[in-house]
């Protein structure tokens, strides 16, 4: 045997390496998406280049860039970094390496921040647009950007989803009442197709995954759906108790576009030298009021200001008092209820839940938001069964408007990563040619 080959020695850095790699799927594992996990960051925003309200969707090979926002309350300078990863349909990390999937740095700089100026809160603004010259996605699928500080990728500030598209696949889609008496009134259905021509899976069953967002929502998205009819090249999908979503109402809506001149939907201002707080007038249940249309954002925000100062770095903020009552003044049994939507960045933690207020008897939660348009909901987490409704609180109305997202996602045979080759979007009210004309 020759005397540097040491057995014990290759067993022990085989053991190492596993495990270290072991270590890494974990972390990666329960790393979330759209996550803030620092208490500082706050107003993060990505989004299409150019538009606050367009969903950050980019196409491979493009010219198409994305816009990333974000407001350190700590107002110093930080060390800001960013990094993609690619992830399969269900969000779980692609098992490939890095260098498979960006082309460049792994790891890029934000370099581009500014101090509020007129603003009475101090922050520090940091944007980038990206892809940056120095780094792109070199394949499509589920992307997550990931904002860390100081270089070590461990010291994660935030997390957001993008998603990379290369069209290899025609659908089609469109919203009807369901037929079923269970959902008639209060769900709405999708239908759609999906033509596989130009990539002929040889198991269609296996290689395509479907996956169907209302209103760009994660936390209720329909998957693992099964084509009810293949003709040729096509797959139906239009099953009549698949495709269903609890229609909702409208978001509800709040105007902070100026803390000085108050909108009908504030009760009152108070004003300090350290900052302002603001009360929205509290709010009912309804489940119990007939639907009414008017124009939302479907639970997005938009950041801006009626003195026609820059948003981003002229923006203020303000503690916001949000306040909800249910029919009895009571609250309700076996359930939490949270403020939410991209206001709460989507998600149901201690800091968004509504807590009840015993001499009030109100639900009560404040939130510090910076001067913008902003839509939300009361939403209902059932505690033993942790499913999450509006039933209690909003109401559900088939007619509601409301956008619906298909991504249709391919893995080749042999493949380790889920594509995403099609996207097609519809609302709810493209078929309804009396409601198009509203404004």
């Amino acid at each position: 045997m020759h005397k540097y080959f040491q057995p014990e020695h290759s067993m022990k850095n085989i053991v190492c390496i596993v495990f270290s790699w072991f270590l890494i799927l974990a972390a990666a594992h329960a790393q979330e998406a759209d996550k803030i996990y620092r208490s500082n960051i706050h107003s993060v925003k990505l989004h299409l280049q150019g538009d606050q309200l367009a969903y950050p969707i980019m196409r491979l090979n493009s010219g198409d860039q994305l816009e990333l926002h974000f407001d350190d309350m700590d107002a110093d300078v930080k060390y800001y970094s960013y990094t993609f990863l690619l992830c399969n349909a269900d969000w779980t990390p692609a098992q490939v390496s890095q260098f498979d999937y960006m082309r460049g740095f792994s790891n890029v700089r934000i370099n581009t921040y500014r101090n509020s100026s007129i603003a009475l809160t101090r922050y520090t603004h940091y944007m980038s647009n990206l892809p940056d010259k120095n780094t792109a996605p070199t394949k499509s699928g589920n992307y997550l950007l990931k904002v860390f500080t100081n270089g070590d990728t461990s010291q994660i500030a935030f997390t957001k989803r993008f998603l990379v598209l290369d069209v290899k696949v025609n659908a089609g889609a469109t919203v009807v009442q369901p037929f079923n008496p269970t959902y008639f009134k209060t769900h709405q259905k999708l239908q759609f197709n999906v033509n596989v021509q130009n990539i002929k899976p040889t198991n269609i069953f296996q290689q395509i995954k479907v996956v169907i967002l209302q209103n760009y929502r994660w936390d209720h998205a329909l998957r693992n759906l099964q084509p009810t009819f293949i003709r040729q090249n096509i797959l139906e999908y239009n099953t009549e108790n698949e495709g269903l979503f609890a229609a909702q109402k409208e978001w509800r809506w709040v105007n902070l576009t100026s803390f000085r001149l108050q909108t009908d939907r504030i009760e009152k201002a108070d004003y300090t030298d350290k900052g302002q707080t603001v009360f929205v007038k509290p709010e009912a249940e309804r489940n119990s009021l007939r639907y009414m249309y008017y124009r939302d954002a479907n639970g997005m925000y938009q950041l801006g200001n009626i003195e026609q100062n820059n948003p981003y770095w002229q923006g203020d903020y303000a503690t916001v008092w949000f306040r909800y009552f249910t029919a009895n003044q009571q609250p309700l049994a076996d359930k939490d209820i949270y403020l939410y939507g991209e206001l709460t960045n989507y998600e149901l933690t201690e800091t968004n839940r509504m807590v009840f207020n015993n001499e009030t008897k109100m639900y009560e939660n404040k939130q510090l938001l910076k001067q913008g348009l902003y839509d939300y909901i009361y939403l209902a987490k059932d505690k033993k069964t942790k499913q999450l409704s509006t039933d209690a609180t909003e109401g559900n109305w088939w007619e509601t408007e409301n956008n619906y997202t298909v991504l249709v996602y391919f893995r080749a045979m042999g493949g380790r990563t889920d594509e995403l080759i099609g996207i097609t979007q519809v609302n709810s009210l493209a078929n309804r040619p009396a409601m198009n004309n509203r404004n």
